[in-house]
């Protein structure tokens, strides 16, 4: 019964409730990128790596998760699209659990140790990445929201499509990048967290 009432609010109001869920995202990272969350244990550099390898495979798995998923909307396959969505956001809710033990349990972030040229294109990368993971939010909310509220044909008459393919491109570009900074930053140099 009250998941059916919490069902129907959302129907009634994905705008308020995409709102509420960006709102706690943002103030969970920024509480923990700010340090005054306590809620993580310290972990040493071995679990650092290891949790920053675990993220590049959610990452990765949830990259092709998502083209899969476009694809077979476009396709008109719904109930698969519908599935690879669900998938897509389950890994990110993982993701953004493994990332903010690394972060929080670790005192802070990697930094890379290159210069030049390749370290302006890694931060170019970067900030892409961390930028359309921020604007993404709410617009990755909204499109789910509206998917798990609606049935497929009442979601012709939402902004669902139009929503999804912005939210699905953001996403599938800032996880890619964020999977290739991955790489630079833990396979090809090396790195370091400043005191």
């Amino acid at each position: 019964m009250a998941t059916a009432n919490a069902r129907q609010r959302a129907r009634e109001s994905p705008v308020k409730v995409t709102a509420v869920l960006s709102v706690i995202g943002y103030v969970l990272v920024l509480g923990t990128f700010a340090g005054i969350l306590p809620i993580y244990p310290s972990i040493g550099r071995g679990t650092v790596n290891l949790l920053s390898d675990a993220i590049a495979v959610v990452n990765t798995v949830a990259t092709v998760s998502l083209a899969l998923g476009w694809y077979w909307i476009r396709n008109g396959e719904v109930q698969k699209h519908r599935a690879a969505m669900i998938t897509s956001f389950s890994l990110i809710l993982v993701f953004l659990a493994l990332y903010l033990t690394k972060v929080g349990g670790s005192g802070g972030e990697k930094h890379i140790l290159v210069e030049g040229f390749v370290y302006y294109a890694y931060l170019i990368m970067l900030a892409i990445h961390i930028i359309l993971s921020v604007v993404s939010v709410p617009v990755v909310l909204y499109a789910l929201v509206l998917g798990l509220t609606h049935t497929p044909a009442e979601l012709r008459e939402t902004a669902h499509a139009k929503v999804g393919k912005i939210a699905a491109s953001a996403w599938i570009l800032s996880l890619s990048l964020g999977v290739i900074t991955y790489v630079m930053l833990n396979h090809i140099y090396g790195w370091t967290i400043p005191a």
